[in-house]
């Protein structure tokens, strides 16, 4: 997929979470939470400027995808400056949560085309693709894309209305 379709597989993944965020009162952090989360989701395509990577490989792995979230969660544990042990928690988890759902939602994304994805990498070479269409399918990217923001606007309609 291109650059709008994992925006959208981004929003689409990210909406539920950000949504029941918001209805526990945290509106600003879910915000935060879905900005972070869809630029994350083209990270995994730098692979395309690193020499000796090659594209669809380490990078598209779930290994990577737990690696940004841990990533994400340290810098979250050194920014955080709560009053207790459980909101800092709760913050460097929900960091770690928005690292690994933005790079999950890239593979699952690319998994949509012929080329698939090896997630198991270097376990397991084995590609998965549901093949579905193409990565440079208009119609994909932007029907992702709108789904995305179509699932984003039924989580804030949820948080107006039951919030």
């Amino acid at each position: 997929m291109y650059q709008m379709g994992h925006y959208g597989g981004a929003l689409l993944a990210y909406s539920p979470i950000g949504t029941i965020v918001a209805l526990g009162g945290y509106g600003g952090v879910a915000i935060v939470g879905g900005l972070v989360c869809v630029m994350l989701s083209t990270l995994p395509d730098y692979d395309h400027r690193l020499p000796f990577i090659s594209h669809r490989g380490p990078t598209h792995t779930i290994a990577f995808a737990l690696l940004v979230g841990a990533g994400l969660a340290a810098l979250a544990a050194l920014l955080v400056d709560a009053a207790s042990a459980f909101a800092d928690a709760g913050v460097v988890g929900f960091a770690f949560l928005v690292g690994v759902v933005s790079i999950s939602s890239h593979l699952l994304a690319d998994a949509l085309t012929p080329m698939g994805i090896r997630p198991f990498w270097p376990l397991s070479r084995r590609r998965y693709s549901f093949n579905v269409t193409t990565a440079g399918s208009p119609i994909a990217n932007y029907g992702l894309f709108g789904l995305g923001v179509g699932a984003v606007l039924a989580g804030i309609s949820l948080v107006f209305f039951l919030g």
